[in-house]
């Protein structure tokens, strides 16, 4: 055994060992596992953490201790440790630093976790969603499924995360890579329709998958862009989850159609009524010829999410991100292999889930090559693409970026069934990106700058 691996197996023993004695009694060991990090962190490196651990375990009736609290009392005791461990040990700790080694080594973007999508059929045919016309039933073989993951890990990447299509179409290969890769945590984006009692029992079993199930707001405003029927068979997979013990979460896509649903308390209320533990919300993206431009989001729309999902994190017993407007926590665009990337069922490796354009196919290329081909070394010099990081999409609010990257790369659609130009795509958020800056800046200026304003009450949220 090399040095770096010995020091990854202490670290990530260390840190098992801590889980367990957390495990025990989290009320008790909590308040002591604290004192103790307080009392070995000599040079205040983590001080903002420990500061902000205290405030949480301080406090029972705050919302972040409800919600650790909820892990211990609603999840099946071994799902839980696994799942801390693949995500704190394997994930954070010991993938966190092979990716940060890989990065300086090659100088490219290694990323923190892959998306790819196993198939690009789907049961469902959702308005507006790109999916739809992205090439029917495109799969990618386990082999090559594998292969990716196989890969991933040795530069550090241990969490994979599906989309499509509908993953859930293939179930059984899904459980099968969970079982091969058992120190790698599976999420899925599904749209829930085919959980039933015995892939949730199969979910038990491997202990580390974990659905993000659609959900746009309450019945009327789900069945508006997914079909009628969908919001209540929505509503069953998650009791059949909360019943089994085991943690999903909600991803939610706003419209200019349901925003007033979406980014109400109620709604939030009901996910976490029905077990979700945490909720990811997603701007809606003209993809696709075929693009519903008339869902983007007015200015106005989006400044209510960009308040609300804030409100919710400090008073809401659920993990909430709203990918478009936390930009800010996460340096801007996570694209192009800097936090993730997108493979899709036809094996073309893309720099986002809403960029359909690839210079490299897994087919032909490594996913090293890949990290290193002209397009995602455009991403990673470019990164981040406004220094408004509420503006952080290359193509949603600066455009004219993702044009001149597909330009110069010589990168090609991805769209088997109706291929869409750069120029396309860019041209329909101009005037988006337009409307979107002077809300931005405001919000930016507000959030970074002052000491007292009419949206913020001082900067605080």
């Amino acid at each position: 055994m090399n040095e770096k691996n010995m020091k990854e197996n202490l670290q990530g023993f260390a840190v098992k060992k801590v889980l367990d004695y957390l495990d025990g009694d989290p009320d008790k060991n909590l308040p002591k596992l604290l004192a103790w990090a307080d009392k070995f962190d000599k040079d205040n490196l983590f001080a903002g953490q420990r500061r902000m651990f205290h405030e949480v375990i301080e406090n029972p009736d705050n919302n972040w201790y409800r919600l650790i609290k909820s892990l211990f009392t609603d999840i099946d005791p071994a799902v839980r440790k696994v799942f801390f461990e693949n995500f704190i040990v394997n994930t954070s700790l010991v993938g966190s630093a092979r990716q940060k080694k890989a990065r300086e080594e090659h100088g490219c973007n290694i990323p923190w976790a892959i998306l790819m999508d196993p198939t690009s059929a789907c049961n469902l045919k959702c308005t507006g969603c790109w999916a739809a016309e992205y090439g029917n039933k495109l799969n990618m073989s386990y082999e090559t499924l594998n292969s990716i993951v196989e890969q991933g890990k040795e530069l550090g990447t241990y969490m994979y995360i599906y989309s499509g299509g509908e993953p859930l179409v293939r179930k059984d290969d899904l459980i099968r890579l969970c079982e091969a890769h058992p120190e790698c945590e599976f999420l899925s984006f599904t749209n829930g329709t085919l959980i039933d009692e015995k892939f949730a029992d199969e979910m038990l079993r491997v202990k580390n998958f974990v659905p993000a199930i659609s959900i746009e707001g309450f019945e009327d405003a789900t069945d508006f862009r997914r079909g009628a029927g969908t919001y209540q068979s929505v509503i069953r997979a998650m009791e059949i989850l909360k019943k089994k013990k085991l943690p999903f979460g909600a991803s939610c896509c706003y419209t200019s159609k349901n925003v007033d649903s979406i980014s109400s308390e109620e709604f939030i209320d009901d996910l976490i009524a029905h077990g979700a533990k945490f909720a990811w919300f997603f701007h809606y993206m003209p993809v696709g010829n075929e693009a519903v431009t008339e869902l983007l989001p007015a200015p106005e729309q989006r400044e209510v999410m960009y308040h609300k999902i804030r409100e919710y994190r400090s008073s809401k017993s659920i993990f909430t991100i709203d990918f478009q407007n936390d930009g800010e926590y996460v340096g801007g665009c996570i694209a192009g292999g800097r936090c993730y990337l997108h493979i899709n069922a036809n094996g073309d490796i893309e720099p986002c889930a809403f960029i359909h354009y690839s210079d490299s196919n897994i087919h032909d290329k490594t996913l090293l090559e890949a990290y290193k081909s002209p397009l995602f070394m455009a991403y990673k010099e470019g990164q981040p693409f406004n220094e408004n990081l509420l503006r952080p999409c290359p193509m949603l609010e600066n455009p004219e970026c993702l044009r001149s990257m597909v330009n110069r790369s010589g990168a090609h659609s991805t769209d088997m069934q109706s291929p869409e130009s750069a120029d396309h795509l860019c041209g329909k958020c101009v005037s988006y990106a337009e409307n979107w800056v002077d809300t931005a800046d405001k919000l930016w200026s507000c959030t970074h700058n002052c000491i007292t304003c009419d949206a913020c009450d001082g900067g605080d949220n």
